[in-house]
């Protein structure tokens, strides 16, 4: 007979072949991961429709972004556990389903309900990527995840653009229900494309949540790794959640072109290759530090450019770049420390990503409506020092990974 591990190896080789599959998961993890964003620019014209305040329709984002947190600590672990063709495909049945209730619900409580489901089901991004890593070669691993990232941030990126320009033609609700097609579509086409990955078997679902914990008390790169990468995502979620009250109130810019704007943060996607490859050839602890130092610049131009639509696009650039760009650095550590525990590495890394990215797009709405895009620029630059400081306490423990 076929060992267990000779058979999984089997199974996980694609049909269509690797580049193919590549671009079919870079694409999946893009377009899934979009509906966690595209409320963002919303906010506004949310907040006007259902008639409550600005701080409130800033509780969208955290709630979306805590649902995908949610995820993350609780259905991400499966991907060692379940097959991952087929968790993936039913999962985006139930995104559909959430997207489709989020188009239509009559007021403002059920569309975060429905909010926090579209982030739960979401996670299908999440399990996509290990799934990357898992299928490439070793000495090629931050390439090939550097290449899904990219999908998967373009996703992020573009989302702000979309959901802008369709919300200025056709009205919020649509690009919900565009999406919700999307989902059902993109289960189809997964089914068919995607190769079967059978994690090993022999584990409890109970096992694999006491493992994370486990992971997370006794690998000191993915605590690491994970902090770091919190602390600049709440400030890449301060950012964009406030970005558009700034456009509109200061600038008078319209929805559409405050989507425009977005665009500019899709220069970002091109850090994650270049950060991939940067890893493979053993310089990633000298691009984690130009992340951190471009993110305090970007920052600092936030702050300067209230009064100026140019520097605040340049802003965008440059915290895109460095959180991007660091991100698929830290998942290039974290993925070497076990390949049959990568969904699980995943696990901990995220949720502690979204916690972040969470928090920051709470405070960074009450910090708009009480103190302005000025304090929203300040808390974004402490948010950086502060992994500074995290990743220079790493750096002295040894905890450098590549």
């Amino acid at each position: 007979m076929v060992s267990e591990e000779i058979r999984d190896r089997v199974s996980a080789q694609p049909r269509f072949g690797l580049k193919v599959v590549t671009w079919a998961l870079a694409i999946a993890c893009g377009l899934t991961v979009a509906n966690l964003y595209y409320a963002q620019p919303l906010l506004e014209v949310i907040a006007d429709s259902f008639h409550v305040t600005r701080g409130a329709a800033g509780v969208v984002v955290t709630a979306t972004q805590l649902g995908y947190a949610l995820a993350l600590a609780l259905v991400l672990p499966l991907g060692d556990l379940l097959e991952n063709r087929t968790l993936a495909c039913r999962t985006l049945v139930g995104t559909s389903l959430a997207l489709g209730a989020a188009a239509f619900v009559p007021d403002f409580g059920l569309f975060l309900a429905a909010s926090v489901l579209i982030g739960v089901t979401s996670v299908v991004a999440q399990i996509l990527v290990p799934f990357a890593a898992h299928l490439a070669p070793p000495d090629q691993r931050g390439r090939f995840v550097g290449q899904v990232m990219s999908g998967l941030l373009l996703g992020i990126l573009l989302a702000r653009t979309l959901s802008s320009l369709v919300a200025a033609a056709f009205g919020w609700q649509t690009i919900y229900v565009i999406s919700a097609v999307l989902m059902l579509l993109l289960s189809a086409a997964l089914r068919v494309v995607l190769p079967r990955r059978r994690p090993t078997r022999g584990v409890t679902y109970g096992a694999l949540l006491k493992s994370v914990v486990h992971l997370l008390r006794t690998e000191p790169v993915l605590r690491h790794r994970a902090l770091v990468q919190a602390l600049q995502f709440a400030a890449f979620s301060s950012f964009w959640t406030s970005i558009a009250y700034q456009l509109i109130s200061q600038f008078g810019l319209s929805q559409a072109q405050v989507g425009i704007f977005a665009l500019v943060g899709a220069a970002g996607a091109a850090a994650a290759p270049l950060a991939g490859r940067l890893g493979d050839r053993g310089h990633g602890h000298l691009g984690r530090f130009g992340a951190i130092l471009v993110g305090v610049l970007s920052m600092v131009l936030a702050g300067f450019g209230s009064s100026s639509v140019v520097l605040l696009a340049i802003a965008a650039v440059l915290l895109d770049l460095a959180v991007q760009g660091h991100q698929v650095l830290g998942q290039r550590d974290i993925y070497a420390l076990g390949d049959e525990v990568r969904a699980r590495l995943n696990t901990v890394y995220m949720t502690t990503i979204f916690i972040g990215g969470a928090i920051g797009s709470a405070v960074s709405g009450l910090l708009y409506q009480h103190v302005g895009w000025v304090g929203v620029s300040i808390f974004g630059g402490l948010l950086f020092v502060a992994s500074a400081a995290v990743w220079t306490f790493g750096h002295v423990r040894g905890d450098r990974g590549r």
